[in-house]
């Protein structure tokens, strides 16, 4: 009765079903606790029962102690509840089983070691639970686990060193180890594991060389190490590691230069290694990964120019070079990676034009991240119809020119920053009705706020928070991108939440705010700061009701603030300094008003009532407190 949708209690009258071999309930929302005496000898299950599988469904409760008392199981499968306490030390009794799966649990505990000494035992799953304590040291002597093909404790609260004994269970296949708090070194003897397939033990506090002999494993598919030494130099020579499809390095202190000897590893398809201290150039040899998808090598210390060899990666969809230091232009071999969708080369001193082809790329690349480099000349005006862009970023660049009008080829784009360059333009009107977020601050943009274009950024009107979820790109991307307020650059990091922003600062905008703009109640943050722009704030932003950011400094505004910028509850940075504002500040005595300082309104001669030390005088105060 597996993949339906019963719910509630499971009937107890079940477990007294004397030829009952299989019972199967996987993935349902069943809940409850199991009965204590399920395999008691009030029960007939004992005596048949082979397979128990109830995962995916919502139990909780502790599994009874008498479930080792089933004796002629072979399989138990109850991931994915809600059990808690202890496994129960009786599992160690049922001499035929060969499959055992309890990950995604709430158990806590040490594994019974009798667990480790059932001898047709095959696969052992109990990934994220809170187990804990020592692994047994004697865990594959003595032939306990002759037919162990997988053992998964990741995601739990093991420690101590790694049994060298691992390697005597000369079956296994798949070991994941990762994210716990196992210590010393890895032992040498998993060298010996002549059928393994799959190595996790990231994220743990081992120490010391990974053994070469690991490399060696003709079988290895999958690596995934954390540690603070070197790869060793000659890792993929002679073909040692023939079907090595996966290689994951990230966060580590790894330093010394990438191995060159990584180009021979020729089935690989996914190279992580980012975040650690990687120094030289990235290897010419990578070019001879025919099967290579993923490149991430990120937040290292590589220099040098990104190699003309890269461009015969025919396959690759992923390159993610990002804080480097790497040098050169983009090598025009770039251009033959006709599947390219992610191009994240931010942080490095890259120079040159942007190729043309990048944007001809426009119809699979959905990022292209060139940030704080030092790209000259015009962005490309190659975007063509059909273009699946999502974030674009060019900040802090040399770029000028005018904004390409192709970019309205861009439906789907939902980032767009090309701040901090030397762009002179009119207001971009060609791409304000599609839904992204805009950073054109620090250029030359000039003309006077087009107030239809504004109402068309339809993507900061009644915005659900789930939607950005649906991009699954941002698993990967994580950057951070700069609002200034009151003078300081304040770091906004794009996460898997709903992101809106409006950032316009310093540049030439004239003209007044339309009143239209409280129709954009999406937005979070909204920054026109050091513009030309006139007339009265519109009392219309006081319907922004979840605005956390407001810069209006350095303008020529006037009047008196609107009383309605009291209801913004969530206003955290208010900044209305330098203009020609007056009248008394709006007070009150809730919300956030009253936790700004004068900072925020200086430099308004005009303008009286806390936090300034200036004071008000009748006429200025009648209608300025909230009723």
């Amino acid at each position: 009765m597996s993949e339906n949708l019963f719910h509630g209690l499971l009937p107890t009258s079940i477990f007294n079903m004397s030829s009952l071999q299989v019972l199967s309930f996987r993935n349902n929302s069943l809940s409850g606790s199991l009965p204590k005496d399920m395999c008691s000898g009030h029960s007939n299950l004992p005596r048949w029962l082979r397979v128990l599988r109830l995962s995916y469904n919502k139990f909780d409760g502790e599994i009874s102690s008498r479930l080792g008392q089933c004796s002629h199981l072979e399989l138990i499968s109850l991931s994915h509840n809600n059990f808690v306490g202890n496994v129960p030390g009786g599992i160690g009794n049922l001499s035929s089983l060969v499959d055992l799966f309890m990950f995604e649990n709430l158990l806590h505990g040490p594994v019974p070691t009798s667990i480790f000494n059932i001898s047709s035992l095959q696969v052992v799953s109990f990934w994220n639970n809170s187990l804990s304590g020592n692994l047994p040291v004697d865990l594959c002597s003595h032939n306990n686990l002759p037919e162990l093909s997988e053992l998964d404790l990741s995601y739990n609260k093991f420690d101590g060193d790694i049994p060298s004994s691992l390697g005597q269970c000369l079956q296994l296949e798949s070991i994941d180890l990762s994210d716990n708090g196992f210590v010393g070194n890895v032992p040498g003897g998993i060298g010996n594991l002549s059928s393994l397939l799959n190595l996790y033990m990231n994220n743990n506090l081992l120490r010391g060389p990974i053994p070469i002999s690991i490399f060696n494993i003709s079988s290895l598919e999958v690596v995934s190490f954390s540690y603070p030494e070197n790869l060793p130099l000659g890792m993929c020579d002679n073909n040692n590691l023939p079907r090595l499809r996966e290689l994951y390095l990230d966060y580590n202190k790894f330093d010394g230069e990438i191995p060159s000897s990584l180009g021979q590893c020729s089935q690989i398809e996914w190279i992580s290694i980012s975040n650690n201290g990687f120094v030289g150039n990235m290897p010419s040899e990578i070019g001879n990964l025919s099967s290579l998808v993923k490149i991430f090598m990120s937040n290292n210390l590589l220099h040098g120019s990104i190699p003309y060899a890269i461009g015969n990666l025919s396959e690759l969809s992923y390159l993610d070079l990002h804080s480097n230091k790497l040098r050169g232009e983009i090598p025009p071999s770039l251009c033959n990676l006709r599947y390219l969708e992610y191009l994240h080369l931010s942080h490095n001193s890259l120079e040159g034009s942007i190729p043309h082809c990048l944007g001809n790329f426009s119809r699979v690349l959905f990022l292209l991240h060139l940030k704080e480099n030092l790209f000259h000349g015009l962005i490309p005006a190659t975007f063509t119809k059909g273009c699946l862009l999502e974030s674009l970023n060019l900040n802090g660049n040399k770029l000028e020119g005018a904004l390409p009008k192709s970019l309205v080829h861009c439906r789907n784009l939902q980032v767009l920053d090309v701040g901090n360059n030397e762009i002179e333009d009119m207001f971009p009107c060609h791409i304000a009705r599609f839904e992204h977020d805009d950073y054109i601050s620090h250029n030359e943009f000039t003309g006077i706020l087009p107030a239809r274009y504004l109402e068309n950024f339809v993507s900061m009107i009644n915005v659900k928070e789930n939607k950005a979820e649906e991009s699954n790109w941002f698993s990967y991307y994580e950057e951070s991108m700069e609002f200034v307020l009151k003078g300081v650059e304040l770091p906004i990091v794009r996460l898997l939440i709903t992101f809106t922003t409006i950032d316009m600062s310093d540049n030439r905008f004239s003209g007044a705010i339309p009143q239209s703009i409280g129709n954009l109640n999406s937005l979070r943050y909204f920054n026109m700061s050091r513009n030309n722009i006139t007339g009265n704030i519109p009392a219309s932003l006081g319907n922004m009701s979840i605005l956390e950011s407001l810069d209006l400094s350095s303008n020529r505004l006037v009047g008196e603030i609107p009383l309605q910028l009291t209801k913004l509850t969530f206003l955290s940075k208010l900044n209305l300094s330098f203009n020609n504002l007056d009248g008394q500040i709006p007070q009150s005595s809730t919300g956030q008003f009253p936790t700004f300082d004068n900072t925020s309104y200086m430099g308004n001669s005009a303008l009286c009532g806390l936090p300034l030390t200036k004071k008000c005088n009748q006429d200025n105060v009648s209608s300025l407190v909230p009723v």
